[in-house]
């Protein structure tokens, strides 16, 4: 017999993972930021610019 997803508490789920993302995406920006200037490797401006990406997503609630 298959369960049924209740769309209502996958919805809580959600926000509240968004809401976490939202809390630490400041953080590791800042983290990675560091990191960067001092060994600048391809793969630390990228990761940089996906947080700085992700974080004015999630300041203009394009998320």
């Amino acid at each position: 017999m298959k369960r049924k997803i209740n769309q209502f508490t996958f919805q809580n789920w959600m926000k509240n993972f968004k809401g976490i993302c939202r809390q630490l995406i400041i953080p590791f920006t800042i983290f990675q930021a560091i990191r960067t200037f001092i060994f600048p490797t391809t793969l630390d401006v990228l990761l940089l610019t996906l947080f700085i990406i992700l974080a004015l997503a999630f300041h203009y609630d394009w998320i």
